[in-house]
């Protein structure tokens, strides 16, 4: 009787492998969520001017020694458009390095946002979105009213570039387009990035 059964069986069960060794698995592609993100309006500015100085920004002083140059990479946009070369964006400069799945970075990035409404021209405010995924990316500016431009770097390069290993990462950067300060202290008020401000870039904030 076992072995009859056996018998039965074994055709069954190679049947079955066969179809499943032969099926290849489907790309899902984009979410419904992913799908309805990348239709909705970006909520960061574009980043066109970022390689023009600040309308209102101090003339830069001759070129001397002093500060890093930004690393030499390549990122996109959030908003599309033409990639931006780190290295051609013109300062005085605040650039803030995130992730929404920071909690640090989500608590300062409204202290940016309202730095970048009180700089009056003299400096810009970008964002580096890192390691993240647009959809999130996204939410968080939507959420919290972030509308500063705003790059995107998935593979965490800057991070790497400027050897450090966390994140949120502040990089000050003068008229020269030169690297004066990376604080990496973590979540930043608005009294301490207006001090930081003032400190490496020369700049009073406005109340």
């Amino acid at each position: 009787m076992n072995r009859r059964l056996a018998a039965l069986l074994v055709p069954v069960l190679l049947a079955v492998a066969g179809c499943t060794a032969g099926t290849e698995e489907k790309d899902p592609g984009p979410t419904d969520r992913q799908k309805a993100a990348a239709n909705r309006p970006s909520p960061f500015q574009d980043c066109s001017a970022l390689g023009t100085p600040p309308a209102s920004a101090a003339p830069a002083p001759p070129a001397g020694g002093g500060g890093q140059v930004l690393p030499e990479l390549t990122l996109e946009c959030f908003t599309g458009g033409a990639p931006v070369a780190l290295r051609d964006l013109r300062g005085p400069a605040v650039v803030n390095v995130w992730a929404s799945w920071c909690p640090p970075c989500r608590q300062e990035l409204p202290a940016f946002q309202r730095l970048s409404e009180r700089a009056a021209g003299q400096f810009r405010v970008v964002g580096v979105n890192s390691g993240d995924g647009r959809e999130a990316a996204q939410a968080i500016g939507e959420d919290l009213g972030v509308r500063f431009p705003v790059l995107v770097d998935r593979g965490e390069r800057v991070k790497q570039e400027l050897l450090r290993k966390g994140i949120p990462l502040t990089v000050f950067v003068d008229g020269q387009s030169r690297v004066r300060h990376v604080d990496s202290s973590g979540a930043l008020d608005d009294a301490s990035l207006a001090e930081l401000v003032r400190q490496h870039l020369g700049v009073t904030v406005p109340a």
